[in-house]
C-alpha cells in the first residue's frame, strides 16, 4: 500500500449507528459536490445515519480539506474500512466507505493517467459473501479550450476495462457505483448536447455483462438525479451490477432528501442486492428495504 496515494483509515470510531447487515448489500451512492470541511462533516453524519448505507461511494470528493474531513468525519462515526486514493494533482476523487473491516483494496481495473482516483476498487466480504465493488467519477465535459477531452479519455478507459472487471471478481456478484456524467438512450427529457460516443459508453455496461439495477425493476419510470439551471432534469447517477446476479436485486431506488436539504446538488441512490441465504432463512422480496 502506497500511503501518498491511498488512505485506508484505522483510527478510533464511534459505534455506528447501525450494524451491517449480513443478508444482503446496502450500498448508498452519494456525490459530495466538493464540499467544505463543515458541509463534508454534515455529510458524513447524514450518510452514518442511513441504515441502507453499509458501503457507501461517494462522488466528487475533493483532495483538499473538504475531502479529508469527508474521509475523517466517516471513520470517526463508525465506518471501519474508507478507501481514499490520493491524486498527484488537486483532482475530485472517488471514495468507498465500509461499516466493515472485512474489505480488500485492489487494483482499479481502470488504467487512465493520472492514476485511478476516480476509480477506487474493493473486495468487500458481506455475510460470508465476496462482493466486488467499483465506484467511479466521470470527468464533467470541461472548460471551453479542453472540452470533453478529459471526459472522453476516461469513458475510453472505463469501456477498456469493463470486460476484464467480472474476471478480476471471478465467481462473485460486482457492483459498478458512480456518477458518470452521462444520460440513457431515450431518456426523458432529451438532451441534445449529448453525442453518441457518450450514449455509446452508458450501452458498454450492458455489452459487459452488467445491469443497470434501477432500470431492472423500473424499466419505464422517469426520475432524475441532477437538474440543470433550467430546471431540467438528468439521470447522472448510476448503479450497474453484474447480469449473471441481477435477479437478487431487491431494491434500487433515487432520494431527492440530501438534495432538498442543501447537502448534494445531486440525488442519492440506493441499492439493496440480496445473497444466499443459510440454513432456515429467506431472502427478502423484490422493492423492500430501508433507506
Amino acid at each position: 500500500m502506497n500511503p501518498a496515494s491511498e488512505q485506508l483509515s484505522l483510527l478510533a470510531t464511534d459505534e455506528p449507528a447501525h450494524q451491517p447487515a449480513t443478508d444482503a448489500v446496502r450500498l448508498l451512492l452519494f456525490n459530495a459536490q466538493h464540499a467544505s470541511p463543515d458541509r463534508s462533516r454534515r455529510q458524513a453524519e447524514w450518510i452514518a445515519g442511513r441504515e441502507g448505507a453499509d458501503i457507501a461511494v461517494l462522488t466528487e470528493v475533493s483532495s483538499t480539506q473538504g475531502g479529508d474531513a469527508l474521509v475523517a468525519a466517516l471513520t470517526e462515526r463508525g465506518y471501519a474500512t474508507v478507501i481514499a486514493l490520493k491524486p498527484s494533482t488537486p483532482d475530485y476523487r472517488t471514495v468507498i466507505a465500509c461499516r466493515t473491516s472485512a474489505v480488500r483494496t485492489v487494483p482499479s481495473p481502470v488504467t487512465v493517467t493520472p492514476p485511478p482516483h476516480r476509480a477506487p476498487a474493493a473486495r468487500v466480504t458481506v455475510g460470508g459473501h465476496d462482493i466486488g465493488v467499483l465506484g467511479l467519477y466521470v470527468p464533467s465535459r470541461g472548460p471551453k479550450d479542453q472540452r470533453n477531452v478529459a471526459k472522453r479519455a476516461f469513458q475510453e478507459a472505463v469501456t477498456e476495462s469493463l470486460p476484464w472487471l467480472l474476471a478480476a471478481f471471478p465467481d462473485m456478484p460486482v457492483i459498478v457505483a458512480g456518477d458518470l456524467n452521462v444520460i440513457e438512450r431515450g431518456h426523458q427529457p432529451p438532451h441534445k448536447v449529448f453525442g453518441d460516443w457518450e450514449y455509446d459508453f452508458y450501452d458498454s455496461f450492458r455489452a459487459a455483462d452488467l445491469t443497470d439495477a434501477f432500470r431492472h425493476l423500473h424499466p419505464d419510470e422517469v426520475t432524475h438525479s441532477w437538474f440543470g439551471r433550467s430546471g431540467n432534469g438528468f439521470r447522472f447517477d448510476h448503479l450497474f451490477v453484474s447480469t449473471p446476479h441481477a435477479e437478487r436485486i431487491l431494491a434500487c431506488e433515487y432520494h431527492q432528501e440530501a438534495r432538498e436539504a442543501g447537502l448534494s446538488d445531486h440525488a442519492v441512490m440506493t441499492l439493496r442486492l440480496g445473497l444466499p441465504s443459510t440454513p432456515g432463512e429467506q431472502s427478502e422480496a423484490p422493492g423492500t428495504g430501508a433507506v
